[in-house]
């Protein structure tokens, strides 16, 4: 390779030039320790090797700066690792209706991730088919099942519960949680035993999602007394559990969820992370756990970069989601998957969530190809400016019906009795006297089933897909141009949370070599993914 034009400066030195594409390669040889040396034919990297007590590498070359081997697997909490069976610290998180599919976890499973199941939003009998699924096809592999907390759906979290303690699943994602239930609490403490040498063995794992300090403490700190002593008196629990406790945290793992897709509150990792990295070590040692609190960052995560940013702040793990819904795995359709491959990130915006409409909480899609966020927002504007359907003016519901529902509003309503008939029958005991109830619950069809509509690609309703999507799937869109992976046909899940490691570990090496003083051209520093095949067998991409 001819010698780069530009010289290379160290520490005031002058040197000839540089060579990008030999810095690349040394860097992205993760397995190997990197020496950024002079070559007669100027500055350059090398891969392997050890260092003399007189500072120079290979052959005596003269040494500027080094970085140690960083496999992907070193990098995080190895705690976190071992605890639920994986190779690496990242987890694909939960997106609910079945977006985060079986066919996703199993994927992840048998590539040494963990992934968990969108149960959220789905029926008992549908979840019941995804665990039959994971016995057969993945058994002893790890995986995780979403629980979430609606609170005009209790009766959903009850049962899935009831139907994790029932199929033996011994991880579960709690998320949208803002005050502790019964029944998340119940399934932790289900699975407490003592063991043979006195020590408390806790079977249940959760690993609680949260977005606000005062959540974060509620999961850090023991079951609150008074649902231990409720669970307990129903029966629910053993005396022995009960007992138990005080003794460990509602959760070992506490995933701080930034600015992502669906529900969130839009805070930036590096204001949210800190703070709840401090909480965790102020209950640590309040209560001395024997096994430690640990904390993961999820949100905004699409790119190596941000994932080494996360760990560098000290997560113990990484949690990704926008971009896996555009994987081949995913439950989204794939007219979805194309309009989530081009997005960029400016591309989100805020609308109603259906499981909180009447609350006014807000959840972040997909804008670009769909008009469902201001659609869903004039929608929560009639329902808090009139009592019900029938107050509507005559105008505004022919608009409705005409541009919105694509019907009348009448047989909408019908359609909801049908589907809550079946699903949650206390939800039309409550809007019996109540107009504005049944509105909520006629808008919030729409809201449902622009999610539906986006998981089986109706072609009629493209214009209304409700698709949750944060920054980063930008990010991802942005980083994979140029690489096999910008075609929406090539990516999966597996190769995803692979390439965003590695490209992890390799920015973790990058930013060591440039705190040495070293200065790294911009050709040799952005990891470029390579299919898998040949990136595991240590063969590098040519830089970009």
């Amino acid at each position: 390779m001819q010698p780069h034009e530009t010289p290379y400066h160290w520490h005031g030195e002058q040197y000839p030039s540089t060579d990008p594409a030999g810095i690349y390669a040394a860097l992205s040889d993760l397995d190997k320790p990197c020496h950024l040396t002079v070559t007669p034919q100027g500055v350059g990297a090398v891969s392997g090797g050890v260092v003399t007590a007189g500072g120079t590498a290979h052959d005596g070359l003269p040494l500027l700066a080094a970085v140690e081997a960083l496999p992907p697997r070193r990098l995080g909490s190895a705690a976190f690792r071992t605890a639920h069976g994986v190779s690496l610290p990242y987890m694909a998180g939960a997106m609910a209706g079945g977006i985060a599919s079986a066919d996703m976890v199993i994927a992840l499973a048998r590539a040494g991730f963990l992934g968990s199941f969108g149960a959220a939003g789905l029926l008992p009998s549908t979840i019941e088919k995804a665990l039959v699924r994971f016995a057969a096809e993945i058994p002893g592999l790890p995986y995780a099942v979403n629980l979430i907390h609606s609170p005009s759906e209790e009766r959903l979290e009850r049962q899935a519960v009831e139907l994790f303690l029932g199929r033996g699943v011994r991880c579960v994602e709690a998320s949208a949680y803002m005050n502790l239930t019964p029944h998340v609490v119940r399934y932790r403490l289900a699975g407490l035993r003592r063991g043979p040498d006195g020590q408390v063995i806790a079977e249940n794992r959760l690993i609680a999602k949260v977005s606000r300090p005062e959540t974060a403490e509620r999961f850090m700190r023991p079951a609150p007394a008074a649902i231990v002593a409720r669970l307990c008196e129903q029966g629910l629990i053993t005396a022995e559990q009960a007992e138990l406790a005080h003794l460990v945290p509602l959760a070992v793992d506490i995933t701080v969820e930034a600015d992502s897709g669906g529900h969130t509150d839009r805070r930036p990792l590096p204001a949210l992370l800190p703070p709840i990295l401090r909480l965790r070590d102020t209950v640590q040692r309040e209560y001395r756990y024997p096994e430690p609190i640990r904390v993961g960052a999820a949100g905004g995560l699409g790119t190596p970069v941000a994932v080494a940013a996360a760990l560098a702040m000290g997560a113990a793990y990484v949690v990704t989601g926008s971009v896996n819904q555009a994987c081949l795995e995913s439950g989204a359709s794939p007219e979805a998957r194309a309009l989530l491959a081009e997005a960029d990130i400016a591309d989100c915006d805020m609308a109603p969530a259906a499981d909180m409409f009447e609350m006014g909480v807000q959840l972040q899609v997909l804008k670009k190809g769909t008009l469902f966020p201001m659609r869903a927002r004039r929608l929560y504007e009639l329902y808090t400016a009139y009592d019900g359907l029938e107050a509507l003016p005559a105008g505004e519901r022919e608009k409705l019906e005409r541009q919105i529902f694509h019907r009348p509003l009448d047989d909408v309503w019908q359609d909801c009795v049908a589907y809550f008939e079946r699903r949650d029958p206390e939800q039309l005991r409550r809007a019996e006297g109540s107009p504005r109830r049944r509105m909520a619950l006629v808008f919030r069809w729409y809201l449902g089933m622009a999610s539906r509509w986006a998981v089986i690609g109706e072609p009629d309703r493209v214009m209304d897909y409700q698709i949750w999507c944060g920054p980063a799937m930008g990010s991802f869109n942005d980083w994979v141009t140029g690489s096999y992976l910008k075609n929406p046909s090539n990516r999966r899940v597996a190769d995803v949370a692979h390439h965003l490691m590695r490209g992890a570990a390799f920015h973790t090496r990058l930013a060591r070599l440039r705190t040495a003083g070293a200065h790294i051209p911009a050709a040799a520093a952005h990891y470029l993914p390579v299919p898998l095949d040949t990136s595991v067998t240590g063969r590098s991409a040519e830089p970009r």
